[in-house]
């Protein structure tokens, strides 16, 4: 554990990291129950409503550069509580006005948030617990799966309690308030992402090559765009996949629930089996192997197959984004080094992942089928194996720096 944390506050600030990580997925993933609900009320089309997804992954690609920036300007500290000021706003907001404008609105600025976070959280792990970054960003991994969770599993509930999808989706502006009491009691200074010294910021500013001028920096960008594609186009569509073989919404929506609820056990689970047993090859390998799967089932259109392939799916779901976060840490030496390579990676990434499922809704508008959905899903997960060979085994750190890998 570093130095600069005191040990009495550790526990603190790891409670405060899954809080704030809580806050970066409900006001994405609570949008995909009230699709149907949201589109017949607006008179919309799939491609438009499949844009208030769309448009808060698009940002957090577009922005996610923005978080060094604001390191070096006003510091972690205050990048945080703005981030989670506008998450707050922007869902609340979203309780008041159920306009179409207002929801694009809100959706742009919610993912402009998330994407400055998520660089500064993995900076921030990596520069407070050098020794148990894996553990704690299972943490920050549990915290973003109980967060997808909760809007993907609690918001139809919600709805059916109150018939108002409006309060169903501002609801979870609740939890900033949780997220922005934890910061202000476990952060009390200012903290930014930091080098390791001075001597080793001059040896380094001679020799360091930017991460977007590295392959393996790019393989990191393209794995985890598909990844985070697949986690997206999932939780979207996987209500009206299911309703379209013959569920009912309600019965789709424990199917949701159940996935995401097994999602977050694994979430906790999964990065510390990594830390005794860090194959990523093989983890990644095995987990894709079974969403293949999983997407074989569910293509059958079979009720019983259909919940064994929400099992098979919640493994993937759980187990490829903290192995994509890790990519980074493994890959550097300092947390500002980890700073730039988790943002160049978020960067593309999320602009991938944005517009998957934008695709999705534009093809199911023209076909009016959920069978090329389903194609699309697997062609995901068969390009990831074929990125995990490229990927390979993890590197040491002075290796992978001095080859620029």
């Amino acid at each position: 554990m570093s130095l600069r944390i005191p040990k009495h506050n550790a526990i603190l600030l790891i409670v405060t990291i899954f809080a704030v990580a809580v806050n970066m997925r409900p006001a994405i993933t609570s949008i995909g129950p009230m699709l149907d609900i949201i589109r017949d009320d607006l008179s919309l089309t799939n491609a438009q409503v499949s844009l208030l997804t769309a448009l808060p992954v698009f940002c957090m690609g577009l922005f996610a550069s923005l978080s060094p920036f604001l390191n070096r300007t006003i510091g972690l500290t205050r990048s945080m509580y703005l981030m989670l000021t506008i998450i707050g706003f922007m869902t609340m907001l979203r309780g008041f006005y159920s306009n179409y404008i207002s929801l694009l609105i809100s959706a742009i600025f919610i993912g402009i948030a998330i994407a400055v976070m998520g660089p500064l959280l993995s900076a921030m792990i990596k520069q407070s617990f050098p020794e148990r970054s894996t553990s704690v960003i299972g943490v920050y991994s549990f915290g973003m799966g109980v967060g997808s969770s909760l809007g993907a599993g609690l918001t139809a509930i919600f709805f059916e309690s109150t018939g108002s999808y409006p309060f169903a989706l501002g609801i979870w502006a609740v939890l900033t308030i949780v997220g922005i009491f934890l910061w202000k009691v476990s952060v009390k200074r200012d903290m930014s992402v930091q080098q390791e010294g001075i001597g080793k910021v001059e040896i380094r500013s001679a020799d360091a090559v930017s991460p977007w001028r590295k392959k393996k920096a790019w393989l990191y960008l393209i794995f985890f765009g598909l990844q985070a594609s697949s986690f997206f186009c999932i939780i979207t569509w996987i209500v009206p996949v299911v309703t379209d073989a013959g569920m009912s919404l309600v019965q789709a929506s424990m199917l949701l629930s159940f996935m995401m609820t097994l999602q977050i056990v694994l979430n906790l689970i999964f990065p510390i089996v990594y830390e005794r047993f860090p194959k990523r090859k093989f983890w990644l390998l095995l987990f894709l192997t079974m969403g293949l799967i999983a997407f074989g089932l569910l293509w059958t259109g079979e009720s019983k197959l259909m919940w064994v392939s929400a099992v098979l799916m919640a493994i993937p779901l759980a187990g490829l984004f903290p192995i994509a976060l890790l990519f980074p840490l493994d890959a550097t030496e300092t947390a500002d080094d980890t700073n730039a390579w988790t943002a160049m990676m978020q960067t593309g990434g999320y602009l991938i992942a944005g517009f998957l499922p934008l695709l999705i809704a534009l093809i199911y508008d023209w076909t009016g089928d959920h069978h090329y959905t389903l194609m699309i899903f697997m062609g995901l997960f068969v390009a990831m194996i074929i990125l995990t060979f490229m990927i390979g085994e993890r590197e040491s750190n002075k290796a992978s720096l001095k080859t620029g890998e």
